[in-house]
């Protein structure tokens, strides 16, 4: 297929030109499935669970060991270091402190990990770690955009709508982008950007759902029958294709009442037209959310029951660990959902922000979350479906090497910091990019968060560079800033 085919196919199906009623519920019966949209390339992965560790976990008490720090304890950062760190004030750069924990090596790869993940590590043959992300917002609810988004602003659509949007769904059940909320940290607004899907169709953004609660309201009504159900569903099906038709197709190829051209030339009918455009989209999106609730009703019950789950595999994501459930049961549920044909599943740990005590943050995060995650990349594996699923581990920023006050806690630092990924055709057990000797700056192949979406949708078969999107009258890209997959990562 090429470029031009490619993008009037998806303006065919997403943009404006949906205005037909007809097509509208034709999608509802015939949904994209896997593979239904042509690729760029053979793809190494069909699906991508992200563990979002919100709050910034540190680097060089993580995956980034720097011995450096023991032997300059106290002191000041180097004048040769200090000058390489950006936006970083000189109160930033004093008393530089030793991590709490200490790093063995791991599996044949001989990694590093700290002690702080010993269950994690035991992986470390199948993790590719990249040490040198970096961009340049220190402040969580614009990094959090960033990470997920491209921007800080997060007015872009999430990296999980943008997968949505390449490869489409391939399951008619389930929502096909699902994202869990795990400790919320209160951060509303870069938390839904993380999920949304910005300028993209509104169905291709995220569904929150409750680890432990489900979906709510998924249930169905007392004293009401499946052919009920569906006899409301119709109804209401009817009343908006009816209401699609009317208003929704008038502007549908861009033009205006008076026959203005398909270039929108005259200002006002551009601007209804992009209203209307909006409104269908809206109104698609609803009309498969309805479609989709109804599957659910007799789907959803049966993913969130783990009762089929033998004991064993509990234990293994560590549902039997009060400190650890919560994760556990999340990660399970990611499984569970990748099994039946989710594409993306996000999950969110907020709590990794240590201003103050950063031993005792990131020990009581470890507990929440290094059994659960250790699990997940073991039963994956096991189940032979880590091959065909990503697996990321990231935050929005990493952690100064230096303490902040007297608390010894560290502070926000985006220069450079850890990420990992697994599975999907990554070749574990491998190091990409490095930091100073003190942990601050990245120094050898920076890797931007742009670089690291367009990694993701390259596990996928997306070049981020053609995937586009026309959006008031612009081809958008997923990269818009620039950003080129980091092919390292697959060997």
């Amino acid at each position: 297929m090429s470029r031009h085919d490619w993008i009037n196919r998806r303006r065919f199906l997403y943009g404006g030109g949906l205005g037909a009623g007809a097509i509208a519920f034709d999608l509802l019966n015939h949904r994209e499935t896997e593979g239904a949209l042509a690729t760029h390339h053979a793809a190494t992965a069909s699906s991508v669970i992200f563990l979002f560790m919100s709050g910034g976990p540190s680097q060089v008490d993580t995956f980034d060991p720097k011995p450096e720090l023991e032997r300059l304890a106290g002191k000041d950062v180097p004048e040769s270091i200090a000058r390489t760190v950006p936006k970083i004030k000189r109160a930033g750069l004093k008393n530089l402190m030793g991590s709490p924990w200490t790093f063995d090596r791991y599996g044949e790869s001989g990694i590093p990990v700290s002690t702080l993940l010993p269950n994690t590590a035991r992986h470390i043959d199948d993790l590719c770690v990249i040490r040198s992300m970096q961009h340049n917002n220190p402040v969580h609810g614009p990094g959090e955009c960033v990470a997920l988004t491209g921007t800080a602003a997060g007015d872009r659509p999430s990296i999980g709508s943008w997968s949505l949007y390449g490869l489409g769904t391939a399951n008619e059940s389930l929502p096909a982008f699902v994202g869990m909320n795990l400790h919320s940290d209160g951060m509303q607004f870069p938390q839904a950007a993380g999920w949304g899907s910005g300028f993209l169709p509104s169905g291709l953004q995220g569904t929150i759902v409750d680890p432990v609660k489900g979906i709510r309201h998924v249930e169905m009504p007392p004293q009401t029958s499946v052919g009920q159900r569906r006899d409301q569903l119709e109804l209401i099906r009817w009343f908006n294709r009816r209401h699609l038709e009317r208003f929704g197709g008038q502007h549908a190829t861009g033009q205006d009442a008076a026959g203005q051209n398909a270039e929108g030339q005259n200002a006002a009918g551009q601007n209804a037209a992009g209203q209307n455009a909006a409104g269908q989209s809206e109104l698609r999106a609803r009309l498969e959310s309805y479609e989709t609730a109804f599957q659910m009703q007799t789907s959803a019950p049966e993913l969130f029951d783990i009762a089929d789950e033998t004991q064993q595999t509990q234990t293994l994501y560590g549902i039997d660990q009060p400190q650890a459930k919560t994760v556990g049961r999340a990660c399970l549920l990611a499984r569970r959902m990748v099994q039946r044909g989710v594409r993306f599943v996000q999950v969110r740990v907020g709590g990794w922000d240590a201003h103050g005590n950063i031993q005792g943050n990131h020990t009581k995060m470890a507990a929440r979350t290094d059994v659960p995650i250790a699990g997940l990349l073991a039963d994956l594996k096991q189940r032979g479906l880590l091959q065909s699923t990503l697996v990321v581990w990231a935050g929005e920023f990493g952690r100064t090497p230096t303490m902040e006050g007297r608390g010894k806690g560290r502070d926000h630092s985006p220069a450079g910091y850890s990420i990992w990924m697994a599975g999907g055709g990554v070749q574990g057990g491998q190091i990409i990019g490095a930091t100073d000797p003190l942990g601050y700056v990245a120094t050898e192949r920076p890797v931007s968060p742009h670089d690291f979406h367009a990694t993701l949708l390259h596990a996928l078969g997306i070049d981020a560079n053609r995937l586009t999107y026309n959006h008031h009258g612009r081809d958008e890209v997923p990269t818009v800033f620039g950003g080129q997959a980091v092919r390292e990562v697959f060997g």
